[in-house]
């Protein structure tokens, strides 16, 4: 083989090289995290849901309040003035605050439960909502795989903020309070 047919194979072969690597190079896939509980704490919705869940369960705390007002009244009268009442009196304020506190107690518990029952159905269809967003803007920006539990992530491929970002633009909070 001669020199120049080697020097031309060579050449070829280097620029058969190339080509594949730049292929290679643009096939090479995006890849990104999400810190999904971070998107779900920063995300407008999630604000507006609890300002809502507040909203909603606003008046039994109020009626919870008052009752510990009136215990704490009764508990006051009592220790005033369980020394100048007579035994039955005395019998009757004594039921009276052990009840108010029985029913507190019981009030707050189901107040407690209840909300935290409606927080986890809100939570729950809010979540799916931040999936569908979150697929969507990844889609758009070009990411051939999203990950979101990880053991170790690289913030250069970290692409949390942009996400939370994208869902601030499309789910402005005063946006949200108006719907409302």
């Amino acid at each position: 083989m001669t020199r120049t047919r080697k020097s031309l194979l060579l050449f070829s072969q280097l620029a058969l090289l190339s080509v594949s690597a730049s292929a290679i190079a643009q096939s090479e896939p995006k890849i990104g995290y999400v810190n999904f509980p971070a998107v779900v704490d920063a995300a407008p919705q999630t604000q507006s849901l609890m300002t809502k869940l507040r909203d909603e369960f606003a008046p039994r705390q109020r009626d919870l309040v008052a009752m510990q007002t009136a215990l704490k009244e009764k508990s006051e009268t009592y220790q005033k003035d369980a020394s100048v009442m007579g035994e039955a009196e005395r019998t009757a304020l004594e039921r009276e605050i052990r009840d108010g506190q029985r029913d507190l107690q019981r009030a707050d518990n189901e107040l407690r439960e209840d909300f935290n029952v409606r927080q986890n159905e809100e939570l729950n269809v809010l979540q799916r909502t931040l999936v569908r967003q979150v697929q969507e803007f990844v889609r758009n920006a070009g990411y051939d795989l999203v990950v979101t539990d990880v053991v170790y992530v690289s913030p250069s491929i970290d692409i949390t903020d942009e996400v939370i970002a994208a869902l601030k633009i499309s789910n402005p909070p005063a946006a949200e309070a108006k719907e409302e």
